[in-house]
């Protein structure tokens, strides 16, 4: 029932009225709660008033995150839940991988299993890399 929509397929971008959007790889099931099929996972790759963001999504680590990098990328977003998808570690990686400006941490302690540190992640990444991490709260805003 859904109207005015623009179907896309991994590897392609489209131009909206709003900035353009660029499907990318992620590694990770996409089978929904009923065991039913919920499509090719995807991440996002949008490029909005000169900025360029990655949603890596639910994704597990992938070398190719290196050639989204070299997109440029000033503000990731990346998993550190574990368990469903990279955890710390592997999203450290990813980080090393992107060499984006910024980075936010996504999809962990929504319940116990994918329950992390990311203040302490956060940490990790400011020592040890030149990214700079935000660690927000749920409904908190960031801007670019």
């Amino acid at each position: 029932g859904l109207e005015n929509l623009h179907p896309q397929h991994i590897g392609g971008g489209f131009d909206y009225p709003w900035g353009r959007l660029k499907l990318t790889i992620a590694q990770h099931g996409s089978s929904l709660p009923d065991g039913s099929y919920g499509g090719n996972p995807a991440g996002l790759l949008f490029y909005i008033d000169g900025k360029k963001i990655y949603h890596a999504c639910d994704t597990g680590l992938f070398y190719d995150m290196k050639l989204i990098g070299e997109e440029g990328i000033d503000l990731a977003m990346l998993p550190i839940g574990d368990n469903f998808t990279m955890g710390p570690d592997d999203a450290f990686r990813a980080v090393q991988l992107i060499e984006p400006k910024r980075v936010i941490p996504i999809h962990y302690d929504t319940f116990d299993v994918i329950s992390q540190d990311a203040k302490r992640w956060g940490e990790r990444v400011a020592q040890e890399t030149s990214a700079s991490p935000e660690v927000i709260s749920p409904g908190e805003m960031l801007s670019l």
